[in-house]
């Protein structure tokens, strides 16, 4: 069996980033940028004022820190996007707005709070340095500077961005396409009647759940049941529609999965089969080559167990579906970890990795990390509580109170 690292280097190694395409900027959110984002002039574009208030010249700016208040003539009054050519003279202040351009003459803007205007005059009652309040042209970015790089996940303060650079559109990689297979005779549709033998399809709701967390929002749903024609309909369908396939169940040695011996007949290379971990050691991953436009498909096969199919997901789908989109955070391999102290003695049999559900606190003194209550793979409320994965490494037995241990954070999100 390989380990978990030999595994997910095959799979992130097999991955190609899909194809780059431009959208607008409604349609971009969750989208990886495919070049970098550079300022095409400066930002900001021009001297602004950052408060409501008044401009002073620098003569009366000096002549205001020597007293304890100062009296002058209102000239006159600037708001956001007034296009004024005046220029301010001593004696007088300016009356300006937030986001106001600055005029020729202003040195600092001393806010409204410490000024009282009456009869077209204001007295000024408290000293401000120069620049103070002021926005220069270029502060946070100058024309030609990139901001961001390429490979970074879309979110809201990254489109409004785009937008105050001007841009009505970008460049990003194509979202994949993803098929989401349960399989399984006994399983129904939450809502509807069990009878005996019979289970709620949990996957297909929880899988698809993970993939929208990710931004993936281009997904077919299937079920097929353990037959050999309806499993081979069902995967031909899938690879007809998607980038990604990802199967729950039927991937095992039972006399009844097929799952594996289905996509190899249909043409997918198999690069993964067996993990040393715990849960998910029948994880299957496989590449198939396109007919058309000569793309690459990827296949997973995750275990049925509900928790050995998120878990698997969330340790080799992620890192694989976030670097086909484009992205090329550190997270994506290794996963983000951190150390903590292990508050309950663990033991295990050597041999395999374990991702064992926990939860992790801060206390004053440090990182603590408890062990989930239901580590069994059919177990969903210890993953529900979980909000990290401790690595109980294949070659130890036990991990002792108080001994510091890696913990893989569980995150479902980008």
């Amino acid at each position: 069996m390989l380990s978990y690292e030999d595994a997910l280097a095959i799979i992130l190694d097999s991955i190609r980033t899909l194809p780059q395409k431009r959208l607008p900027l409604d349609k971009l959110l969750g989208s990886v940028t495919a070049e970098p984002i550079v300022a095409h002039y400066d930002l900001p574009h021009f001297d602004n004022s950052a408060v409501d208030g008044y401009g002073i010249h620098i003569t009366d700016l000096e002549q205001l820190s020597q007293s304890a208040t100062l009296t002058l003539s209102v000239q006159n009054e600037i708001r956001a996007g007034d296009n004024s050519a005046a220029v301010l003279v001593p004696g007088f202040a300016c009356k300006i707005f937030t986001g106001a351009a600055i005029p020729h003459g202003v040195e600092a803007v001393i806010m409204r709070e410490f000024c009282q205007e009456e009869d077209e005059k204001v007295t000024l009652k408290k000293a401000v340095s120069i620049g103070e309040n002021i926005r220069r042209r270029g502060e946070e970015f100058l024309r030609g500077q990139q901001i961001l790089p390429e490979g970074v996940r879309i979110t809201p303060p990254v489109i409004g961005l785009l937008a105050s650079l001007g841009q009505a559109s970008f460049v990003v990689s194509k979202k994949p396409t993803v098929a989401v297979i349960s399989t399984g005779n006994e399983l129904v549709k939450p809502g509807k009647h069990l009878e005996a033998g019979q289970i709620y399809d949990s996957n297909s709701f929880a899988l698809r759940a993970a993939l929208e967390s990710l931004g993936v929002d281009d997904f077919l749903p299937l079920h097929c049941r353990e037959d050999l024609n309806e499993t081979r309909k069902t995967l031909k369908l899938a690879m007809d529609f998607a980038d990604i396939i990802i199967t729950a169940g039927g991937v095992s040695v039972g006399d009844h999965d097929y799952v594996k011996q289905v996509f190899e007949e249909l043409g997918v290379k198999t690069l993964v089969y067996k993990v040393a971990i715990k849960p998910g050691k029948p994880v299957y991953f496989g590449c198939a080559e396109r007919r058309r436009g000569g793309s690459r498909q990827y296949i997973f096969g995750l275990p049925g167990n509900p928790v050995s199919a998120l878990a698997t997901f969330h340790q080799f789908v992620k890192p694989a579906l976030l670097k086909l989109s484009g992205q090329t955070s550190k997270s994506i391999n290794p996963p983000s970890q951190v150390t903590a102290k292990l508050t309950k003695k663990m033991r295990k049999t050597a041999g395999r990795l374990e991702f064992v559900r926990a939860v992790l606190e801060k206390t004053e003194q440090s990182l603590v990390v408890t062990p989930a209550v239901g580590q069994g793979s059919h177990m969903l409320g210890g993953l529900c509580q979980a909000n990290g994965l401790i690595v109980f490494p294949a070659d130890k037995e036990k991990l002792e109170e108080g001994e510091m241990v890696v913990v893989n954070i569980l995150s479902w999100s980008c």
